[in-house]
């Protein structure tokens, strides 16, 4: 399957799971299985970013944009999936605060997701130097989230 029409799917999906993503979790182990699921697809493809950007591998605008396209989809999924209810159960790095302190979480997130709509912008204009100063600002802000958030 070509990276596009990859991407094409995730935004189908995206579509359908953020909207109806909180009511289908029966059981708290669904969510937390969701949103790690999300979290491991968004690494992966931010991680191909991030060679691209550290010179590992050569800097390919087309597969930077293809990775980035499934990048933007996958990073709104993983939230309707940090319900209440959703603290314990599988094995899960997400710390308390997020339900105890959640204007904080909510911050994050918006943060993360303004940077990301960044990254998308700076992807398109086909330029190494942009894509690294976007890639900073989402890998700080996922910093930022798992610092606070997630248990080491």
């Amino acid at each position: 399957m070509k990276m596009t029409s990859i991407a094409k799917f995730a935004a189908m999906c995206a579509l359908c799971s953020t909207v109806l993503a909180q009511a289908q979790f029966a059981k708290p182990d669904d969510a937390i299985e969701y949103r790690q699921s999300a979290m491991t697809i968004m690494s992966a493809h931010f991680g191909r970013l991030g060679a691209m950007v550290q010179g590992k591998v050569p800097f390919d605008a087309k597969v930077a944009q293809d990775n980035e396209a499934v990048f933007a989809v996958v990073s709104k999924l993983p939230w309707a999936a940090f319900g209440e209810g959703t603290e314990k159960g599988a094995d899960t790095k997400a710390k308390a605060e997020i339900w105890s302190d959640q204007a904080k979480f909510k911050a994050a997130q918006e943060k993360f997701l303004s940077e990301a709509v960044k990254l998308d912008a700076a992807v398109k204009t086909g330029k190494l130097e942009d894509l690294s100063v976007a890639f900073k600002g989402v890998g700080g802000a996922c910093k930022g989230c798992h610092e606070s958030f997630k248990a080491k």
